[in-house]
């Protein structure tokens, strides 16, 4: 008499292949909420005032444009921190920039009061040269 092989379940038929790809879908899960989570802080960051001012302020002058060429765009990676409550707040922040010709870092440091924003510090800094003071009338 023949002896009728054992039935598998399902589990040990298909583990070899079900560990693997549960696994890496965890890691992958992991992977997005990560990156969804560094979107919305440097997105958040991006659409503030302040960085809008800083932006607008190193675009348009003519000492960072001769620097660094144009069109000037930033980085991905600003960084820094940006508290506001209200009409009030405080931010101090780093935004990379670049250019056609070179890249450079523009730095903000300011104080928002009855909702309008004055920098203390608002300066671009250029690899092998001066920082550039954008606060300052003349370029």
């Amino acid at each position: 008499m023949q002896q009728q092989p054992e039935k598998r379940g399902w589990w040990s038929r298909n583990w070899k292949w079900f560990v693997p790809v549960g696994c890496l879908s965890i890691l992958a899960a992991i992977a997005v909420v990560i990156v969804l989570i560094v979107t919305l802080v440097f997105g958040a960051l991006k659409s503030s005032d302040v960085y809008k001012q800083a932006m607008a302020k190193a675009t348009t002058n003519p000492t960072v444009i001769s620097e660094l060429g144009q069109p000037i765009e930033s980085g991905w990676m600003v960084s820094g921190s940006i508290s506001v409550n209200g009409s009030s707040g405080e931010a101090d922040i780093s935004i990379p920039i670049s250019g056609p010709k070179k890249s450079g870092t523009v730095f903000a440091v300011g104080r928002k009061s009855a909702g309008e924003w004055k920098f203390s510090r608002l300066e671009v800094e250029v690899p092998d040269r001066p920082r550039i003071n954008l606060l300052s009338s003349t370029p």
